[in-house]
């Protein structure tokens, strides 16, 4: 009998709206169902329905069955024995989903208690040790810490901990490596792999990243519009896709395994439940649309294999093997002409040579004292070529942003130098510096917050244009980054996520830049809406010949989109170079450790790799380690005899070439694959 078995699951909210309409599925005790899709696609609705927490005015039908025992309907009183103690769930936010008053420690130990009949005391040692079980150093000290005293990868870890408080026999887990930084989320996939053993409990993995799903997931449920649209084996969904939505989303994925072309997005908006298209809901994005998609909604139907398609064309894809680019219209990006000139022979547009910022660390609120430094940058080299793409990553609080800052504001830095298209920031005036900001725009990475919501976009892409005497061509603007005149009376909020990326871009380039910061530009995008943004700047960077400085967290969208790539750690370069030499050999061990937490959309690879865990988290930047700053997370540090350590405990390590445009800040460098290395070849 299966676990969890939930049958025709609709919800409806005030007004009619079906958020979600006839979802089914099985799960079966030890296994990991992953749902996908894209933002309202129904998923984390069908979790909370599943759970009771939906707020009463969601209207709740079908059935819910956990150990063949029926949870729509049951009394709120018995519903809240059944949750925490059978079913548990770990959410997308642990800030918020923890009580701020209250430690940790006796959080956990409430929920012990709650189902478990034992005392305060025995309560409190559970805690702890439910803490060590998910790697939190330090267990007994940080069980007395409030949340907020906790970094975003430790609070995650807590609610782990927290759900599987009582050995539940069921996890949903909500978006829970969303936030997080790539390392971060290696060891929380880790820590619900060590929950899954410790407890054998089946998970509902619910997320976006189609990577995670490939390593955890034994079955994969693809959902589109409040309704499931595939289902099945993940070897299945992933090698041999039969609906065409699910083709769409695996072709629109960048990978940092190397494949090379643009991506394939699939292009429009998911419908809103209050206005679904006759027939299909796909059926107005989808290339092999005919006129029977608009006649009736395809049910899901078996196809054999333990799968199921929601989609009248299923068995042709099959009987012709068609893959996403076969189907999907793979866009032509025009030729880079000025990148086939060598990087020397082109001119420099942007140069930072020994870049400091700290920032004073203040105590007291009345009468205030300074209490130490943060260094936030402390002393970065780089350049950008004309044509040319750097991107800058790194985890949270590396200094990316404050890198950033220091360029954007084109003043004097606190030390070192900021070169901008040839002129030094430091020898400014006024009438230079607002010249200078034509040639130097950026991108947000929150296009809503990016938009003025009080303006049409006209008069929000104008604006620029007016402030510095630029003729009007907004009309122009908006056919250049993918959208129609007509739109320029529009306000933001009329418009999806990457629309209004497009309106962003569209206003940064009215000024016609020759270098653009591109801050996190598509990290709010889904895959799909993402695939479309970032073929439209590889296309923009190959027409105008504009150079990018690429701010990123998401290392596969680097790989795609850049030409070298700046590795930060603790306000310091790690490495630096092509990006072909960075990611196919990385010689620092942050970077390898980096790359190799990445998940690949591929359940093959993802079975046979090795990663690199890091231990514990970023140190603060205001107590950096003497030396290496990374020697305290650092795998080969703890593998080096002590001569060798102490080396790297007394001398801080500069970028060495280790070979053509290829650098690493570490004193025992050495280069290695990681991407796509099995076992048995890590061990070679």
């Amino acid at each position: 009998m299966s676990l969890l078995e939930v049958k025709d699951l609709t919800v409806t909210f005030a007004g009619g709206i079906e958020a979600v309409r006839g979802v089914s599925y099985e799960v079966s005790r030890g296994e990991v169902l992953g749902i996908v899709g894209e933002s309202g696609s129904g998923k984390s609705v069908t979790s909370l329905a599943v759970m009771g927490l939906l707020p009463e005015n969601a209207q709740v039908s079908g059935s819910v069955k956990l150990h063949g025992r029926e949870l729509l309907g049951m009394r709120e009183d018995d519903l809240i024995k059944v949750r925490g103690k059978a079913i548990s769930m770990i959410f997308q936010d642990p800030l918020s989903a923890f009580t701020p008053v209250y430690t940790i420690g006796d959080q956990i130990a409430e929920a012990v208690r709650v189902h478990q009949r034992i005392g305060k005391d025995k309560a409190a040692r559970q805690a702890v040790e439910l803490l060590d079980l998910v790697g939190i150093p330090h267990p007994d000290v940080r069980a007395r810490s409030f949340p907020h005293e906790f970094s975003g990868g430790m609070r995650q870890r807590a609610m782990i901990a927290m759900a599987i408080a009582n050995d539940p026999d069921l996890l949903i887990c909500d978006e829970p490596t969303t936030a997080l930084d790539v390392t971060i989320q290696a060891q929380v996939l880790e820590v619900l792999k060590t929950a899954q053993r410790e407890t054998g409990a089946g998970i509902v993995m619910i997320t976006h990243d189609l990577g995670v799903v490939a390593g955890m997931a034994d079955r994969v449920l693809v959902m589109y519009a409040g309704r499931p649209v595939e289902q099945g084996p993940v070897d299945d969904i992933y090698y041999r896709p039969r609906m065409p939505y699910t083709m769409g989303l695996l072709a629109s994925i960048p990978r940092i395994d190397g494949e090379e072309g643009p991506l394939v997005p699939i292009e429009g908006s998911p419908p809103s439940p209050r206005a679904l298209p006759p027939g299909c809901p796909f059926a107005p994005r989808c290339p092999m649309k005919v006129d029977a998609c608009d006649d009736e909604e395809p049910d899901l139907t078996a196809v054999g294999g333990g799968r199921q398609v929601a989609c009248i064309r299923s068995r042709e894809i099959e009987d012709k093997g068609l893959t996403g680019a076969d189907v999907f219209p793979v866009p032509v990006i025009p030729a880079d002409e000025l990148v086939r000139v060598p990087r020397a022979e082109r001119s420099t547009v942007l140069e930072l040579d020994g870049l400091v910022r700290h920032y004073p660390l203040m105590k007291g609120s009345v009468f205030k004292r300074r209490v130490g430094t943060v260094y936030a940058v402390d002393g970065i080299s780089f350049d950008i070529a004309e044509g040319e793409t750097l991107a800058l990553v790194g985890e949270s609080g590396c200094g990316k942003t404050t890198t950033l800052q220091q360029i954007m504001q084109l003043e004097a830095p606190q030390d070192g130098r900021v070169v901008v298209l040839g002129k030094d920031s430091a020898n400014l005036d006024r009438s230079a510096r607002k010249a200078l900001r034509r040639d130097l725009q950026i991108v947000f990475q929150d296009p809503m917050a990016a938009l003025d919501p009080r303006m049409p976009v006209g008069d929000i892409i104008a604006e620029p244009l007016r402030a510095h005497g630029f003729p009007d061509r907004v009309d122009e603007l908006l056919e250049l980054v993918g959208l129609s005149p007509a739109d320029a009376g529009r306000y933001p909020q009329h418009f999806s996520g990457g629309q209004r990326q497009r309106i962003g871009i569209a206003r940064a380039l009215a000024l016609e830049p020759k270098l653009l910061v591109l801050d996190e530009p598509v990290s709010a995008l889904d895959v799909s809406i993402q695939a479309g943004v970032i073929n439209l700047l590889d296309s923009l960077k190959a027409r105008l010949g504009l150079s990018y400085l690429f701010v990123a967290h998401d290392l596969a969208v680097v790989r795609h989109l850049a030409d070298r790539v700046a590795v930060m750690y603790l306000g310091r370069i790690a490495e630096i170079g092509t990006v072909e030499n960075v990611y196919d050999r990385p010689a620092h061990p942050y970077t390898q450790a980096l790359l190799s937490a990445i998940p690949l959309p591929d359940p093959a690879m993802e079975r046979s790799r090795k990663r690199i865990l890091l231990e514990g988290d970023l140190p603060s930047p205001a107590d950096p380690p003497s030396g290496c700053r990374f020697r305290t997370r650092c795998p080969l540090f703890a593998r080096l005899p002590e001569s060798q350590r102490r080396r790297c405990v007394e001398e801080e390590p500069s970028v060495v070439r280790q070979a053509r445009d290829h650098g690493a800040a570490c004193h025992y460098a050495e280069e290695i694959e990681v991407i796509t290395a099995s076992d048995d070849q890590e061990e070679k």
